[in-house]
């Protein structure tokens, strides 16, 4: 039943479908900021890029900071509305489980998704993905350093300035039993490797890397959004309710356009079957 799963082709332009029907007057122009041109006020969209794209602004006594989310997800959360208008959030977060950042990372808890959900407001913890290696286990202890690798990073986390910052808390002691630091990152993924003391406990120095660097961090989530030309704050669902909304009055002004062209085409046709039940009339006043 889902509908997503057209999306998912990986050779479909959504940006294609973002703009689909626009010449059809599905939506109004408006004048832009000089008046020398007319822009959409908003885009026909087929799928609620608000919610797939995210984003972040700040204006006077007022900012938004919408996370990204999965394509999929959120098309399955909008079917779940549309077959069922009652669904609650804590249903439709069984389709649409959580932001879906492009850098990875691991969010922490489900209690300031939930927040954000019901509430347009909440406070999410992500942290960096790793793994080790080497880390003894009674039958190779000692032969190997033990090494943290990082994979993941947080949303809007320089990886760059990331390793610079804990190579400045090693040199300042600040953190300790770390012997090198290095970049082994590639096309194929990240990876950022952080080297220790073969007697280094790498819980203890996992945990001062999440409590010392940017490799756990806090997402504020403020789902404020213009509607009908004034600043809202939105649950999940209102923002799914606002986006079938939209789609709703789209189908219908595609559909009025399409009835208005399909009647102007009905009057010529009609005039040129009055032309052909009469041609040698018709040939007799074009000859004259």
């Amino acid at each position: 039943r889902s509908c997503s799963k057209i999306y998912r082709d990986p050779y479909v332009k959504i940006s294609q479908e973002l703009l689909a029907d626009i010449d059809k007057e599905t939506v109004n122009f408006v004048p832009n900021y000089d008046n020398s041109l007319k822009e959409p006020e908003v885009l026909p969209a087929k799928i609620p890029h608000l919610l797939i794209n995210g984003s972040s602004g700040i204006a006077v006594g007022m900012a938004t900071n919408i996370p990204p989310h999965n394509l999929g997800e959120v098309v399955d959360g909008a079917v779940m509305i549309i077959e069922d208008p009652q669904v609650s959030t804590k249903e439709l977060m069984t389709a649409i489980r959580g932001p879906d950042f492009p850098t990875g990372g691991i969010i922490c808890g489900k209690m300031g998704i939930r927040s954000a959900y019901e509430t347009g407001k909440g406070i999410i913890k992500v942290q960096a993905a790793v793994f080790t290696e080497g880390v003894d286990n009674g039958k190779n202890a000692g032969k190997k350093n033990p090494r943290i690798i990082i994979k993941e990073l947080p949303y809007q986390v320089n990886k760059a300035n990331l390793i610079e910052n804990i190579a400045q808390l090693v040199q300042d002691k600040k953190i300790l039993d770390i012997t090198n630091l290095r970049d082994e990152s590639d096309r194929k993924g990240m990876r950022v490797v952080i080297e220790l003391r073969r007697d280094a406990n790498v819980d203890i120095v996992l945990n001062n890397l999440y409590k010392h660097t940017k490799m756990k961090t806090s997402f504020g989530i403020n789902i404020l959004a213009i509607s009908e030309g004034r600043p809202k704050l939105f649950n999940l669902k209102e923002m799914l309710e606002c986006f079938l909304a939209h789609r709703k009055e789209v189908v219908e002004r595609r559909t009025r356009y399409e009835l208005k062209k399909a009647r102007e085409r009905a009057h010529i046709l009609e005039g040129l079957k009055i032309a052909l039940s009469n041609i040698d009339e018709v040939v007799q006043i074009i000859m004259k």
